[in-house]
């Protein structure tokens, strides 16, 4: 059972703006199934471009997801809300106790946040293909390039700081990233067979109920056609 501070867990309620395949709303969705909280789903199909709307844009100027909706704020941005999970229902913890673990798995996280998933996103994708005359081959190739090079460099970090996760024995904010951005690469084929260690930890989290529970097939918004 999921352990809170004396009083029990804050009387907040939740609604999760998202997608069901978006990997940045994966993130976030599988930060609240470790801690053990109950929050609503609203979709926006990304496909059609329902994240632009007005009505949405009221809260999050930016038209992207995921959103989180409390009941006095709306928090964005994937890493700042996975922080504020964290902060907010603090058992099980997502970030070591010491200060170099917790800027070691920030920095994993970061790697996937800010140079891996920001040139693979979906506007990034499309613009490639509308703007660039990029065909599938090619955004295909963009796509392995990039995830190439941020597993690269994590797969030298877990083989020195996993132990069975991305950062130590338990998971963190790190496999947080890692399991969706994974999904992500398996989506597009790319090889992974130079990673494994990187493979192994994400393995290992996604083999969690709370990991496979936050899974985007497992979402009620989820079309597989």
């Amino acid at each position: 059972m999921v352990g809170f501070p004396e009083g029990g867990p804050p009387e907040v309620s939740l609604t999760l703006h998202g997608y069901w395949r978006s990997t940045t709303a994966y993130r976030v969705r599988i930060a609240l199934a470790v801690k053990g909280v109950a929050y609503e789903q609203v979709t926006h199909d990304l496909r059609t471009g329902a994240q632009r709307e007005a009505e949405y844009r009221a809260l999050n100027p930016q038209g992207l997801v995921p959103a989180l909706e409390t009941d006095d704020s709306v928090l964005t941005q994937s890493p700042a809300i996975l922080e504020w999970i964290d902060e907010t229902y603090p058992d099980p913890p997502l970030l070591p106790a010491d200060a170099n673990g917790r800027a070691t798995v920030r920095a994993m996280a970061a790697t996937i946040a800010c140079d891996i998933h920001p040139v693979n996103n979906l506007r990034i994708l499309n613009a490639l293909r509308t703007e660039f005359g990029a065909n599938e081959a090619a955004v295909n190739r963009w796509i392995a390039r990039w995830i190439g090079d941020g597993f690269a460099a994590l797969e030298t970090l877990i083989a020195h700081h996993g132990g069975g996760f991305a950062f130590g024995t338990t998971p963190t904010i790190a496999d947080c990233h890692l399991v969706p951005q994974v999904y992500s690469a398996e989506r597009f084929a790319v090889d992974l067979s130079p990673y494994p260690h990187l493979k192994s930890a994400a393995d290992k989290a996604r083999a969690l109920p709370a990991f496979a529970a936050a899974h985007p097939d497992r979402q009620p918004d989820a079309d597989r056609a």
